[in-house]
């Protein structure tokens, strides 16, 4: 059968559609071989598919507009308001010029930052170690390196503070959770190099200070330094700072797994190392390994004090049970030291253990730490 001869489904009449009318229209133009036709008809659909706006939303919508709208506005009733207090306060002060003026408080109570004195001295915080530790340590060391700036910032004597290695999660960290903070920090510098190339740049920005030499570096001879890697392992005692040297420290938070990685890392390089003092000078009641920012405020305070069992009593925790080595408290402290570190190596295991099983099994945490325990 011809598609002339084919019946053809009579279109369905609206209410108050003649029946002539109905049977006058082309029926044709509706067939499905027209493109147009169908194309309209699924853009009708589409257009009452999608969902519309309630009047809440649009009520929300029109709330937010109006707020971006006067946002200028705001602004400048707040600079009329600071200067009118201003003003206020300048005429109360020519009316009672005895009177105290107001003392301006900082925000939450923060006290104004004092700079210290800039030694020739550089720190490198090495961050070469990303593979071996848990995303918890990364965050750890993180926390540490924001630690070591602080410090350092805030101590008597000031070194050069540098990161060497700086990339990886730890870099997406500092750029995305922590919003780049770490751009505006002054005093530190960030490198993707590994810490003997950013040794090497060291030599030159300590040119400048070598008419900085303070603290304990007061009677030092001035001296060209040298590049040392401070490690436990090493056979060699730093018995102290010198002008224009470099120490490197091994950024790495493992609960002591990957034990004289960081030794092993230097001989390669074929870098000098040395061990802090801290059995010449201490009685340790348990491991004598520290964090890194412990490591680099214990540095500041021997630069501050001259005296390394001073700066080692100032930082040490007291849960490590450090005594100076000549006076008494030290075996008396020492069984309550070893049951903290007991249990705080006891947590750390559960911990790991409750962050493994969160991973692998879609269990509550209830169950899991108590199967843990």
């Amino acid at each position: 059968m011809d598609f002339e001869e084919r019946p053809v489904k009579i279109r369905k009449m609206g209410h108050g559609q003649d029946v002539s009318d109905a049977q006058g229209t082309d029926i044709t133009a509706t067939t499905v071989d027209d493109p147009d036709a169908n194309g309209a008809g699924i853009a009708r659909a589409d257009d009452q598919s999608e969902p519309k706006i309630s009047k809440n939303q649009l009520k929300k919508r029109r709330r937010q507009e109006q707020w971006e709208a006067g946002r200028e506005d705001r602004k400048i009733k707040r600079k009329e308001k600071i200067k009118a207090r201003k003003e206020r306060r300048r005429e109360e002060q020519q009316q009672n010029p005895s009177a105290e003026m107001p003392k301006t408080r900082l925000r939450s109570g923060r006290k104004m930052p004092q700079f210290g004195n800039q030694v020739p001295i550089t720190v490198v915080l090495d961050c070469e170690f990303e593979d071996l530790m848990f995303d918890y340590e990364l965050k750890s060391l993180g926390l540490q390196i924001t630690r070591c700036y602080s410090d350092n910032r805030q101590a008597q004597f000031r070194t050069h503070l540098a990161i060497s290695s700086f990339g990886g999660k730890m870099k997406e960290r500092f750029d995305g959770i922590l919003a780049k903070q770490y751009t505006s920090w002054t005093g530190v510098r960030f490198f993707a190099e590994d810490f003997v190339a950013v040794s090497e740049k060291a030599k030159e920005w300590m040119k400048d200070d070598r008419g900085s030499i303070a603290g304990a570096l007061t009677e030092e001879e001035d001296s060209e330094g040298e590049v040392i890697y401070l490690t436990s392992e090493s056979n060699v005692t730093l018995e102290r700072l010198t002008a224009n040297s470099t120490y490197i420290i091994g950024g790495i938070v493992d609960k002591n797994r990957h034990k004289g990685i960081c030794y092993k890392r230097a001989l390669d390089r074929g870098v000098k190392t040395a061990r802090l003092p801290i059995g010449e000078y201490l009685r340790m009641n348990s491991r004598q390994v520290l964090t890194t920012n412990h490591v680099l405020e214990i540095m500041l305070k021997w630069l501050e004090f001259g005296d390394w069992g001073k700066a080692f009593m100032e930082v040490i925790p007291k849960r490590k049970g450090g005594a100076l080595k000549g006076t008494g408290g030290g075996e008396a402290s020492g069984e309550g030291s070893r049951q903290a570190d007991a249990e705080a190596d006891e947590n750390s295991v559960i911990m790991r253990r409750v962050f493994y099983l969160e991973l692998v099994l879609p269990v509550p945490s209830q169950s899991v730490t108590a199967s843990c325990s």
